[in-house]
Protein backbone atom coordinates (compact mmCIF):
# COMPACT_ATOMS: atom_id res chain seq x y z
CA UNK A 1 0.00 0.00 0.00
CA UNK A 2 1.37 3.34 -0.88
CA UNK A 3 1.55 6.40 1.35
CA UNK A 4 2.18 10.14 0.89
CA UNK A 5 3.46 12.55 3.65
CA UNK A 6 2.91 11.36 6.83
CA UNK A 7 2.23 15.39 7.64
CA UNK A 8 -0.33 15.41 5.05
CA UNK A 9 -1.67 11.86 5.73
CA UNK A 10 -2.38 13.48 9.67
CA UNK A 11 -3.58 16.89 8.93
CA UNK A 12 -6.05 15.28 7.37
CA UNK A 13 -7.46 13.10 10.81
CA UNK A 14 -9.24 10.13 10.65
CA UNK A 15 -11.27 8.47 8.39
CA UNK A 16 -13.06 5.47 7.04
CA UNK A 17 -9.30 4.18 5.91
CA UNK A 18 -7.09 5.79 8.67
CA UNK A 19 -6.90 5.34 12.38
CA UNK A 20 -4.69 7.08 15.29
CA UNK A 21 -3.64 4.34 17.94
CA UNK A 22 -1.48 5.97 20.82
CA UNK A 23 -0.26 2.34 21.53
CA UNK A 24 -0.04 -1.45 20.16
CA UNK A 25 -3.37 -2.59 21.91
CA UNK A 26 -6.20 -4.17 21.78
CA UNK A 27 -7.93 -1.17 19.98
CA UNK A 28 -5.43 -1.33 17.96
CA UNK A 29 -5.95 -4.81 16.78
CA UNK A 30 -9.92 -3.83 16.08
CA UNK A 31 -8.94 -1.04 14.10
CA UNK A 32 -6.89 -3.69 11.71
CA UNK A 33 -9.88 -6.14 11.35
CA UNK A 34 -11.94 -3.54 10.78
CA UNK A 35 -10.26 -2.29 8.09
CA UNK A 36 -9.80 -5.56 6.40
CA UNK A 37 -13.14 -6.15 6.31
CA UNK A 38 -13.82 -3.07 4.77
CA UNK A 39 -11.84 -1.07 2.20
CA UNK A 40 -8.69 -1.32 3.82
CA UNK A 41 -6.53 1.56 5.39
CA UNK A 42 -3.69 2.61 7.56
CA UNK A 43 -3.20 2.52 11.01
CA UNK A 44 -0.59 4.94 12.77
CA UNK A 45 0.48 3.77 16.01
CA UNK A 46 2.48 6.62 18.29
CA UNK A 47 -0.03 9.32 17.14
CA UNK A 48 -3.03 10.55 19.80
CA UNK A 49 -6.31 11.66 18.33
CA UNK A 50 -5.56 15.50 18.67
CA UNK A 51 -2.72 14.57 15.73
CA UNK A 52 0.30 14.62 18.39
CA UNK A 53 3.18 12.12 18.53
CA UNK A 54 3.44 10.17 21.62
CA UNK A 55 7.01 11.17 22.74
CA UNK A 56 7.35 7.25 24.20
CA UNK A 57 6.31 4.91 21.76
CA UNK A 58 9.26 2.13 22.27
CA UNK A 59 9.73 0.18 18.95
CA UNK A 60 13.18 -2.17 19.02
CA UNK A 61 14.77 -4.20 16.19
CA UNK A 62 11.94 -6.88 16.85
CA UNK A 63 8.91 -4.87 17.80
CA UNK A 64 7.27 -4.63 14.04
CA UNK A 65 7.93 -8.55 13.49
CA UNK A 66 6.25 -9.61 16.73
CA UNK A 67 3.38 -6.82 15.88
CA UNK A 68 2.70 -8.39 12.21
CA UNK A 69 3.09 -12.02 14.23
CA UNK A 70 0.26 -11.10 16.92
CA UNK A 71 -1.93 -9.44 13.96
CA UNK A 72 -1.10 -13.27 12.30
CA UNK A 73 -2.21 -15.58 15.30
CA UNK A 74 -5.16 -13.58 15.95
CA UNK A 75 -6.85 -13.02 13.26
CA UNK A 76 -9.12 -16.12 10.91
CA UNK A 77 -8.19 -16.23 8.08
CA UNK A 78 -4.43 -15.05 9.21
CA UNK A 79 -3.91 -11.65 8.21
CA UNK A 80 -0.44 -10.80 6.95
CA UNK A 81 0.12 -7.05 6.77
CA UNK A 82 2.98 -4.78 5.87
CA UNK A 83 4.45 -2.20 8.82
CA UNK A 84 7.00 0.71 8.58
CA UNK A 85 8.43 3.36 11.11
CA UNK A 86 7.98 6.48 10.10
CA UNK A 87 9.21 9.97 11.91
CA UNK A 88 6.86 12.77 12.57
CA UNK A 89 7.55 15.94 14.09
CA UNK A 90 10.64 14.93 16.31
CA UNK A 91 9.13 11.56 17.34
CA UNK A 92 8.81 7.51 16.03
CA UNK A 93 5.62 6.33 14.63
CA UNK A 94 4.94 3.08 13.41
CA UNK A 95 2.08 2.58 10.28
CA UNK A 96 0.52 -0.63 10.02
CA UNK A 97 -0.69 -1.12 6.19
CA UNK A 98 -4.20 -3.53 5.95
CA UNK A 99 -5.16 -4.49 2.72
CA UNK A 100 -9.20 -5.59 2.42
CA UNK A 101 -9.70 -9.08 2.26
CA UNK A 102 -10.99 -10.59 -0.71
CA UNK A 103 -13.18 -12.99 1.33
CA UNK A 104 -15.05 -11.72 4.34
CA UNK A 105 -15.55 -11.36 7.13
CA UNK A 106 -11.97 -11.80 9.02
CA UNK A 107 -12.24 -12.66 12.73
CA UNK A 108 -10.68 -11.12 15.30
CA UNK A 109 -10.51 -13.82 18.34
CA UNK A 110 -13.97 -15.12 17.54
CA UNK A 111 -15.83 -11.58 16.91
CA UNK A 112 -15.63 -9.11 13.96
CA UNK A 113 -14.97 -5.58 13.02
CA UNK A 114 -15.80 -3.43 10.19
CA UNK A 115 -15.29 0.19 9.49
CA UNK A 116 -18.14 2.52 9.03
CA UNK A 117 -16.79 6.34 8.22
CA UNK A 118 -14.37 6.67 10.92
CA UNK A 119 -14.98 4.70 13.93
CA UNK A 120 -15.23 0.70 14.16
CA UNK A 121 -18.15 -1.47 14.46
CA UNK A 122 -18.60 -4.95 15.94
CA UNK A 123 -20.58 -7.02 13.43
CA UNK A 124 -24.12 -8.72 14.76
CA UNK A 125 -24.60 -12.22 13.57
CA UNK A 126 -27.00 -11.08 11.07
CA UNK A 127 -24.46 -8.70 9.70
CA UNK A 128 -21.51 -11.11 10.11
CA UNK A 129 -24.06 -13.57 7.48
CA UNK A 130 -25.00 -10.15 5.19
CA UNK A 131 -21.16 -9.64 4.79
CA UNK A 132 -20.01 -13.12 3.58
CA UNK A 133 -23.21 -13.58 1.44
CA UNK A 134 -22.01 -10.02 0.05
CA UNK A 135 -18.07 -11.19 -0.82
CA UNK A 136 -19.76 -14.16 -2.87
CA UNK A 137 -21.91 -12.12 -4.60
CA UNK A 138 -25.08 -13.86 -3.08
CA UNK A 139 -27.64 -13.49 -0.80
CA UNK A 140 -28.86 -15.29 2.26
CA UNK A 141 -33.12 -15.64 0.33
CA UNK A 142 -30.53 -17.55 -2.88
CA UNK A 143 -29.64 -20.54 -0.64
CA UNK A 144 -31.63 -23.75 -0.24
CA UNK A 145 -34.62 -23.85 2.32
CA UNK A 146 -33.40 -26.98 4.61
CA UNK A 147 -36.79 -26.81 6.02
CA UNK A 148 -38.89 -26.71 2.60
CA UNK A 149 -39.53 -28.62 -0.26
CA UNK A 150 -41.89 -29.04 -3.14
CA UNK A 151 -44.89 -30.11 -1.26
CA UNK A 152 -44.44 -26.73 0.56
CA UNK A 153 -44.74 -24.15 -1.99
CA UNK A 154 -47.84 -23.67 -4.58
CA UNK A 155 -48.07 -24.68 -8.34
CA UNK A 156 -51.33 -22.35 -8.59
CA UNK A 157 -49.20 -18.88 -7.33
CA UNK A 158 -46.68 -20.02 -9.60
CA UNK A 159 -48.83 -19.81 -12.45
CA UNK A 160 -50.17 -16.61 -11.04
CA UNK A 161 -46.77 -15.38 -11.26
CA UNK A 162 -46.18 -16.45 -14.72
CA UNK A 163 -48.99 -14.89 -15.85
CA UNK A 164 -47.93 -11.74 -14.33
CA UNK A 165 -44.82 -11.65 -15.46
CA UNK A 166 -46.13 -12.20 -19.19
CA UNK A 167 -48.27 -9.82 -18.94
CA UNK A 168 -45.62 -7.05 -17.81
CA UNK A 169 -43.01 -8.05 -20.31
CA UNK A 170 -45.82 -8.59 -23.45
CA UNK A 171 -44.52 -12.04 -23.96
CA UNK A 172 -45.49 -15.77 -23.65
CA UNK A 173 -43.12 -18.21 -21.39
CA UNK A 174 -43.78 -21.63 -22.45
CA UNK A 175 -42.59 -23.71 -19.86
CA UNK A 176 -44.00 -25.43 -17.18
CA UNK A 177 -43.88 -23.69 -13.41
CA UNK A 178 -40.56 -25.50 -12.28
CA UNK A 179 -39.27 -25.07 -15.33
CA UNK A 180 -39.21 -21.46 -15.42
CA UNK A 181 -39.05 -21.49 -11.46
CA UNK A 182 -35.42 -23.02 -12.80
CA UNK A 183 -34.81 -20.58 -14.94
CA UNK A 184 -35.06 -17.62 -12.83
CA UNK A 185 -32.85 -19.64 -9.83
CA UNK A 186 -35.77 -19.51 -7.84
CA UNK A 187 -34.96 -23.36 -7.81
CA UNK A 188 -31.08 -24.63 -7.86
CA UNK A 189 -29.98 -28.24 -8.10
CA UNK A 190 -33.49 -29.43 -7.97
CA UNK A 191 -33.97 -27.91 -4.44
CA UNK A 192 -36.03 -24.81 -3.46
CA UNK A 193 -34.72 -21.42 -2.33
CA UNK A 194 -35.43 -19.67 0.34
CA UNK A 195 -36.92 -16.79 -1.55
CA UNK A 196 -39.02 -19.79 -3.35
CA UNK A 197 -40.80 -20.51 -0.42
CA UNK A 198 -41.66 -17.28 0.81
CA UNK A 199 -42.59 -16.16 -2.16
CA UNK A 200 -44.84 -19.11 -3.05
CA UNK A 201 -45.78 -20.32 0.57
CA UNK A 202 -49.14 -23.14 -0.23
CA UNK A 203 -50.06 -22.46 3.64
CA UNK A 204 -48.48 -20.51 6.99
CA UNK A 205 -45.39 -19.17 6.60
CA UNK A 206 -44.09 -18.29 10.28
CA UNK A 207 -41.27 -15.24 8.37
CA UNK A 208 -43.45 -13.34 7.24
CA UNK A 209 -45.82 -12.23 9.73
CA UNK A 210 -46.84 -8.91 9.26
CA UNK A 211 -49.95 -7.15 11.12
CA UNK A 212 -51.30 -3.74 10.61
CA UNK A 213 -54.04 -2.17 12.47
CA UNK A 214 -56.12 1.20 11.80
CA UNK A 215 -56.11 3.24 15.33
CA UNK A 216 -58.31 5.80 16.57
CA UNK A 217 -56.25 6.53 19.77
CA UNK A 218 -52.16 5.17 20.53
CA UNK A 219 -54.40 2.20 22.21
CA UNK A 220 -57.77 1.70 20.58
CA UNK A 221 -57.50 -0.38 17.66
CA UNK A 222 -60.66 -0.39 15.30
CA UNK A 223 -59.52 -2.77 12.69
CA UNK A 224 -56.79 -4.80 11.80
CA UNK A 225 -54.95 -7.78 10.16
CA UNK A 226 -52.29 -10.55 10.23
CA UNK A 227 -50.44 -11.96 7.86
CA UNK A 228 -48.27 -14.91 7.79
CA UNK A 229 -48.55 -15.69 4.19
CA UNK A 230 -46.84 -15.81 0.39
CA UNK A 231 -45.00 -12.40 0.10
CA UNK A 232 -47.08 -11.58 -3.24
CA UNK A 233 -50.84 -12.34 -1.30
CA UNK A 234 -49.05 -10.09 1.26
CA UNK A 235 -48.66 -6.78 -0.69
CA UNK A 236 -51.86 -7.05 -2.22
CA UNK A 237 -53.98 -7.71 0.99
CA UNK A 238 -51.66 -5.20 3.04
CA UNK A 239 -52.27 -2.60 0.67
CA UNK A 240 -56.06 -3.27 0.35
CA UNK A 241 -56.21 -2.92 3.88
CA UNK A 242 -54.54 0.38 3.88
CA UNK A 243 -57.24 1.61 1.04
CA UNK A 244 -60.02 0.50 2.59
CA UNK A 245 -59.06 2.20 6.46
CA UNK A 246 -57.95 5.74 4.91
CA UNK A 247 -60.24 8.60 4.30
CA UNK A 248 -61.46 8.98 0.69
CA UNK A 249 -63.23 11.85 -1.18
CA UNK A 250 -65.34 12.55 -3.78
CA UNK A 251 -64.74 15.83 -5.63
CA UNK A 252 -67.18 17.08 -8.09
CA UNK A 253 -65.04 19.04 -10.84
CA UNK A 254 -67.90 19.72 -13.32
CA UNK A 255 -65.94 16.83 -15.88
CA UNK A 256 -67.54 13.65 -16.98
CA UNK A 257 -65.66 11.77 -14.37
CA UNK A 258 -65.91 13.02 -10.63
CA UNK A 259 -62.37 12.56 -9.42
CA UNK A 260 -61.44 10.62 -5.91
CA UNK A 261 -58.60 11.51 -3.80
CA UNK A 262 -57.28 9.43 -0.83
CA UNK A 263 -55.68 11.12 1.93
CA UNK A 264 -52.99 9.66 1.13
CA UNK A 265 -51.32 8.92 -1.94
CA UNK A 266 -51.77 5.58 -3.15
CA UNK A 267 -48.86 5.31 -5.09
CA UNK A 268 -46.66 6.12 -2.28
CA UNK A 269 -48.47 3.70 0.13
CA UNK A 270 -47.67 0.56 -2.84
CA UNK A 271 -44.26 2.05 -2.83
CA UNK A 272 -43.42 1.62 0.51
CA UNK A 273 -45.16 -1.65 1.11
CA UNK A 274 -43.48 -3.20 -1.69
CA UNK A 275 -40.27 -2.25 -0.28
CA UNK A 276 -40.97 -3.37 2.74
CA UNK A 277 -41.71 -6.81 1.49
CA UNK A 278 -38.44 -6.90 -0.56
CA UNK A 279 -36.04 -5.38 1.53
CA UNK A 280 -36.96 -7.00 5.12
CA UNK A 281 -34.58 -8.72 6.89
CA UNK A 282 -36.19 -12.12 7.25
CA UNK A 283 -33.69 -13.17 10.14
CA UNK A 284 -34.76 -10.54 12.04
CA UNK A 285 -37.39 -12.38 14.52
CA UNK A 286 -39.63 -9.04 15.50
CA UNK A 287 -42.20 -8.38 12.37
CA UNK A 288 -43.07 -6.01 9.74
CA UNK A 289 -46.13 -3.36 11.43
CA UNK A 290 -48.23 -0.59 9.93
CA UNK A 291 -50.20 1.45 11.93
CA UNK A 292 -52.98 3.85 10.53
CA UNK A 293 -53.83 6.94 12.86
CA UNK A 294 -55.99 9.85 12.08
CA UNK A 295 -52.71 12.08 10.81
CA UNK A 296 -50.32 9.75 9.75
CA UNK A 297 -49.29 6.07 8.52
CA UNK A 298 -46.49 4.80 10.43
CA UNK A 299 -44.40 1.40 8.45
CA UNK A 300 -41.88 -0.28 10.42
CA UNK A 301 -40.02 -3.15 8.65
CA UNK A 302 -37.27 -5.49 10.72
CA UNK A 303 -33.38 -4.61 9.68
CA UNK A 304 -31.64 -1.93 9.04
CA UNK A 305 -30.07 -0.44 6.16
CA UNK A 306 -28.10 -2.59 3.77
CA UNK A 307 -25.09 -2.39 2.32
CA UNK A 308 -23.16 0.57 4.41
CA UNK A 309 -25.71 3.37 3.34
CA UNK A 310 -26.43 5.78 5.77
CA UNK A 311 -29.21 7.70 6.77
CA UNK A 312 -27.57 10.53 5.21
CA UNK A 313 -26.79 8.65 1.71
CA UNK A 314 -30.04 7.73 1.41
CA UNK A 315 -31.77 10.99 2.01
CA UNK A 316 -29.15 12.69 -0.40
CA UNK A 317 -29.44 10.01 -3.13
CA UNK A 318 -25.90 9.46 -3.02
CA UNK A 319 -25.86 5.80 -2.55
CA UNK A 320 -25.72 2.31 -5.03
CA UNK A 321 -28.53 0.13 -4.20
CA UNK A 322 -27.99 -3.00 -3.24
CA UNK A 323 -30.82 -6.08 -2.57
CA UNK A 324 -30.57 -7.87 0.90
CA UNK A 325 -32.90 -10.63 -0.69
CA UNK A 326 -32.34 -10.97 -4.43
CA UNK A 327 -34.64 -13.78 -5.42
CA UNK A 328 -37.14 -11.59 -3.71
CA UNK A 329 -36.44 -8.34 -5.35
CA UNK A 330 -36.03 -10.07 -8.93
CA UNK A 331 -39.34 -11.62 -8.64
CA UNK A 332 -41.39 -7.87 -7.81
CA UNK A 333 -38.86 -6.64 -10.86
CA UNK A 334 -40.07 -9.33 -13.23
CA UNK A 335 -43.83 -8.03 -12.17
CA UNK A 336 -43.08 -4.39 -13.02
CA UNK A 337 -43.63 -4.03 -8.74
CA UNK A 338 -40.07 -2.74 -8.97
CA UNK A 339 -38.78 -0.29 -11.09
CA UNK A 340 -35.23 -0.19 -10.36
CA UNK A 341 -33.39 -0.66 -7.59
CA UNK A 342 -32.59 2.29 -5.50
CA UNK A 343 -35.58 4.35 -6.93
CA UNK A 344 -38.08 3.50 -4.41
CA UNK A 345 -37.08 6.45 -1.55
CA UNK A 346 -36.80 9.48 -4.34
CA UNK A 347 -39.77 8.35 -5.43
CA UNK A 348 -42.15 8.55 -2.43
CA UNK A 349 -40.80 11.95 -2.16
CA UNK A 350 -41.61 12.92 -5.54
CA UNK A 351 -45.29 11.07 -5.12
CA UNK A 352 -45.65 13.21 -2.02
CA UNK A 353 -44.69 16.42 -3.35
CA UNK A 354 -46.66 16.32 -6.67
CA UNK A 355 -49.92 15.10 -4.38
CA UNK A 356 -49.63 18.10 -2.34
CA UNK A 357 -48.68 16.75 1.06
CA UNK A 358 -45.90 17.15 3.65
CA UNK A 359 -42.68 15.11 2.98
CA UNK A 360 -42.18 11.95 4.84
CA UNK A 361 -40.01 10.80 7.25
CA UNK A 362 -37.27 7.78 7.16
CA UNK A 363 -35.92 6.68 10.35
CA UNK A 364 -33.36 4.06 11.70
CA UNK A 365 -33.70 2.93 14.67
CA UNK A 366 -35.15 0.22 17.21
CA UNK A 367 -32.74 -2.01 14.49
CA UNK A 368 -34.80 -1.74 11.56
CA UNK A 369 -36.07 1.11 9.78
CA UNK A 370 -39.36 3.38 9.94
CA UNK A 371 -41.05 5.70 7.60
CA UNK A 372 -43.61 8.03 8.42
CA UNK A 373 -46.33 8.94 5.39
CA UNK A 374 -47.96 12.32 6.27
CA UNK A 375 -51.98 13.46 5.59
CA UNK A 376 -51.63 16.67 6.32
CA UNK A 377 -51.91 19.26 3.19
CA UNK A 378 -49.27 21.30 1.66
CA UNK A 379 -52.25 23.79 0.98
CA UNK A 380 -55.66 23.78 -0.81
CA UNK A 381 -55.66 26.08 -3.80
CA UNK A 382 -58.76 25.88 -5.53
CA UNK A 383 -61.39 24.91 -2.74
CA UNK A 384 -62.42 21.73 -4.40
CA UNK A 385 -60.76 19.92 -2.00
CA UNK A 386 -62.44 19.09 1.25
CA UNK A 387 -59.27 18.62 4.27
CA UNK A 388 -61.35 16.48 6.51
CA UNK A 389 -59.49 15.99 9.88
CA UNK A 390 -59.99 12.70 12.11
CA UNK A 391 -60.69 13.60 15.18
CA UNK A 392 -60.17 10.27 18.09
CA UNK A 393 -63.91 9.04 19.62
CA UNK A 394 -65.72 11.20 17.37
CA UNK A 395 -68.45 10.79 14.76
CA UNK A 396 -66.35 11.11 11.00
CA UNK A 397 -67.95 13.09 8.10
CA UNK A 398 -66.27 13.30 4.64
CA UNK A 399 -68.05 16.13 2.62
CA UNK A 400 -68.56 16.22 -0.85
CA UNK A 401 -68.60 19.58 -2.53
CA UNK A 402 -69.25 20.82 -5.68
CA UNK A 403 -67.10 23.19 -7.77
CA UNK A 404 -68.63 25.91 -6.07
CA UNK A 405 -68.02 24.54 -2.33
CA UNK A 406 -71.79 23.51 -1.73
CA UNK A 407 -72.05 20.24 -0.32
CA UNK A 408 -73.70 17.26 -2.25
CA UNK A 409 -73.95 14.79 0.73
CA UNK A 410 -72.07 13.58 3.49
CA UNK A 411 -70.34 10.12 4.18
CA UNK A 412 -69.85 8.77 7.34
CA UNK A 413 -67.32 6.31 8.60
CA UNK A 414 -68.87 3.05 8.02
CA UNK A 415 -69.98 4.73 4.49
CA UNK A 416 -66.84 5.42 3.62
CA UNK A 417 -65.65 2.09 4.18
CA UNK A 418 -68.59 0.44 2.13
CA UNK A 419 -67.54 2.49 -0.73
CA UNK A 420 -64.27 1.81 -1.16
CA UNK A 421 -65.32 -1.88 -0.78
CA UNK A 422 -68.09 -1.50 -3.74
CA UNK A 423 -65.21 0.39 -5.37
CA UNK A 424 -62.99 -3.37 -4.69
CA UNK A 425 -65.63 -5.48 -5.67
CA UNK A 426 -68.91 -4.18 -6.97
CA UNK A 427 -71.01 -7.23 -7.04
CA UNK A 428 -70.31 -7.40 -2.79
CA UNK A 429 -74.02 -8.61 -0.86
CA UNK A 430 -75.37 -7.15 2.24
CA UNK A 431 -74.38 -10.47 3.75
CA UNK A 432 -70.46 -10.56 2.58
CA UNK A 433 -70.70 -6.44 4.24
CA UNK A 434 -71.65 -7.28 6.86
CA UNK A 435 -69.60 -10.07 7.49
CA UNK A 436 -66.63 -8.34 5.94
CA UNK A 437 -67.43 -5.31 8.36
CA UNK A 438 -68.28 -7.36 11.68
CA UNK A 439 -72.06 -5.64 11.59
CA UNK A 440 -75.57 -6.57 11.60
CA UNK A 441 -77.41 -6.78 7.83
CA UNK A 442 -79.74 -4.10 8.97
CA UNK A 443 -77.08 -1.41 9.98
CA UNK A 444 -75.25 -1.93 6.67
CA UNK A 445 -78.89 -2.06 4.80
CA UNK A 446 -79.54 1.21 5.88
CA UNK A 447 -76.06 2.66 5.62
CA UNK A 448 -76.12 1.47 1.87
CA UNK A 449 -79.99 3.00 1.68
CA UNK A 450 -78.26 6.49 2.44
CA UNK A 451 -75.81 6.40 -0.16
CA UNK A 452 -78.75 5.49 -2.54
CA UNK A 453 -80.99 8.06 -1.80
CA UNK A 454 -77.67 11.05 -1.47
CA UNK A 455 -76.91 9.75 -5.27
CA UNK A 456 -73.48 8.15 -4.45
CA UNK A 457 -74.05 5.09 -5.56
CA UNK A 458 -76.79 2.80 -7.81
CA UNK A 459 -78.16 -0.77 -8.13
CA UNK A 460 -77.75 -2.34 -12.20
CA UNK A 461 -79.70 -5.17 -12.15
CA UNK A 462 -81.62 -7.82 -9.94
CA UNK A 463 -80.77 -8.49 -5.82
CA UNK A 464 -79.02 -11.74 -7.32
CA UNK A 465 -76.37 -11.04 -10.54
CA UNK A 466 -76.66 -7.45 -9.93
CA UNK A 467 -73.91 -5.21 -9.36
CA UNK A 468 -73.55 -1.97 -7.45
CA UNK A 469 -72.24 1.63 -9.73
CA UNK A 470 -70.36 4.43 -8.19
CA UNK A 471 -72.16 7.34 -9.23
CA UNK A 472 -69.55 9.41 -11.38
CA UNK A 473 -70.87 13.43 -11.21
CA UNK A 474 -73.85 15.13 -9.07
CA UNK A 475 -76.21 15.12 -11.71
CA UNK A 476 -76.40 11.41 -11.42
CA UNK A 477 -74.93 10.44 -14.81
CA UNK A 478 -73.42 7.08 -14.45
Amino acid sequence: MKFGRIDDIINNGESQTLEFKKNFDQAALETVCAFTNASGGVVLIGINDDKKPVNDLKVGPETLQNWINEIKNKTQPQLIIDAEIREYDGSTVVALFVDEYPIKPVALKGRYFKRVRNSNHQLSLSEISDLYLKTMNSSWDFHHDPHHSYEHISEEKILRFIRKVEKHNNTGINMTPYEFMAKMEFIRDGKITIGAFLLFAKDYCVITDIQAGRFKSPTKIIDDITLSTDLFTESEEIIRFIQKNIMLEFIVTGKLEREERYDYPMDAVREIVVNMIVHRDYRESSGSTIKIFDDRIEFYNPGKLFGDITMEDLLTNNYTSQARNKVIAKAFKEIGSVERYGSGIKKVFDICKDYGVIPPKFEEKFNGFFVTLYKERLNVSDGTVNDTVNIADEPLNDTVNNVDGTESGTVNDLQRIILNEINIKNDITYDELAEKLSKGRMTIYRNVKKLIESGMIDRVGPDKGGRWVIIKNNSGDK
